[in-house]
């Protein structure tokens, strides 16, 4: 089912970052688009192939924005033959109307977070396992970079609450392209996101941006930007004023 390529990447971000061990019990976020779902097969899939036992546990929170969201994720959990729990949540519409729009994605998604550690402590779970991919990395440092002021992106395997908990991307190494292959041969059908400002938030800018203008400039642009990721030179880059700085 996988392609060889494919499969070496997933072992290989598996293997690098030591994201799963024996007796884990992982939840698996999932939002219901195409990334989470096919992280759901695969994590799946690993299980026969792996030399260790883990659990799986997936997870979708319904923000409160479309009436059949959460019978549509069922429905493809319930074909993809895992455990799941499904919650509904007023968390997109309270962040909305206490922002009245301004900042409701960041509100939105820290209590979506906030939300999932307190379901893997009551669950027994040791790793939160995201659909991220390389896509996801790369646009994480442009939004941080041209939004926030800081050099940084989300990391394959982050470490939370004195290694309590740990947040894993198994696909981190796979394009956008490839986990759409995947799943159009597995027959999922993604839930759309109902978020009226899906289309609007700062992450989609820097997406457009990436797409229209970084990417199709040269077609090794997404490898090398990737890549640079990992290959820091500090010496080269400012300090941070001690001082007052002249103007």
């Amino acid at each position: 089912m996988l392609k060889k390529s494919v499969n070496h990447r997933i072992g290989l971000a598996l293997h690098t970052y030591e994201m799963l061990a024996g007796g884990d019990r992982v939840m698996l976020a999932v939002s219901g688009g195409i990334d989470s779902l096919v992280l759901v097969w695969l994590l799946k899939f690993w299980l026969r192939k792996a030399p260790i036992d883990y659990r799986l546990l997936a997870v979708h929170l319904d923000m409160g924005f479309g009436e059949k969201e959460a019978e549509l994720v069922a429905i493809q959990l319930e074909r993809l033959g895992v455990p799941f729990l499904i919650e509904k949540t007023d968390f997109g519409r309270r962040a909305m109307e206490a922002e009245e729009g301004r900042s409701g994605c960041y509100h939105c998604a820290r209590q979506r977070r906030n939300r999932l550690f307190e379901l893997a402590r009551e669950h027994g779970c040791s790793k939160i396992a995201m659909g991220h991919h390389q896509e996801d990395i790369i646009e994480t440092f442009f939004l941080n970079l041209l939004w926030a002021g800081n050099l940084s992106t989300m990391v394959p395997k982050q470490e939370l609450f004195d290694g309590r908990l740990a947040l894993i991307r198994p696909m981190a190494y796979l394009e956008k392209r490839e986990i759409r292959e995947i799943g159009t041969e597995l027959g999922i059908e993604p839930v759309a996101n109902p978020c009226p400002l899906a289309t609007e938030s700062k992450r989609m800018q820097t997406r457009t941006l990436l797409e229209e203008s970084i990417y199709p400039m040269d077609p090794a642009a997404k490898a090398t930007i990737f890549n640079a990721l990992a290959n820091l030179r500090p010496d080269y880059l400012l300090r941070k004023p001690t001082g007052k700085t002249a103007r």
